[in-house]
């Protein structure tokens, strides 16, 4: 299964997870971890034709030690372009260990803050606005109209997103399978 994240490190991050809850790989059995990993390849290409990335950044963070932040098996997908962090790409590591720490408490404030303005499952037609710099389409991080990537938030002033704007992409990224 996959999903979109609440954070996004760059355009396109999206999550694969299995439909079993387990907190490591090593607990799926062989059906399991083809199944997932089949999905990752699948989801993988649909999202660099989507986004006209050149690569992908594919993680999987097995366990608390090695930064998992949630006890289910979930692996990042994340779209890549020269561009990305001024060129030095390995900096998308601590990024993406950083975001994998502060994970929980933005579960709960997204959580509370849907819970709080009567939120089920509706969505708005208004461009989606990531830290107050508006999205043309469809929230996806891509102006449609140009195919840019301008105007990605730093990693520093990414703010987990609503329920709205997920469910917007995640919308939107169905209809590309």
């Amino acid at each position: 299964m996959g999903i979109v994240n609440l954070k996004p490190l760059l355009p396109g991050h999206v999550l694969i997870v299995p439909k079993r809850v387990v907190p490591r790989l090593a607990d799926l059995n062989s059906n399991e971890v083809t199944d997932l990993f089949l999905a990752v390849q699948h989801v993988g290409k649909v999202l660099e034709g989507v986004y006209k990335a050149k690569a992908l950044t594919v993680s999987l963070q097995d366990g608390a030690v090695a930064g998992q932040s949630v006890p289910h098996v979930h692996i990042h997908i994340i779209p890549r372009h020269p561009e990305d962090y001024e060129g030095e790409n390995d900096r998308i590591y601590p990024a993406l260990e950083q975001s994998e720490a502060q994970l929980r408490d933005d579960l709960t404030s997204t959580a509370a803050s849907a819970t709080a303005n009567g939120i089920n499952g509706s969505s708005s037609s208004e461009p989606i606005s990531m830290n107050g710099a508006a999205r043309a389409g469809n929230g996806n991080g891509v102006d449609e109209r140009n195919n840019s990537r301008s105007r990605w938030p730093k990693d520093e002033d990414r703010k987990p997103r609503t329920i709205e704007e997920m469910e917007k992409e995640a919308d939107w990224l169905a209809s590309f399978f």
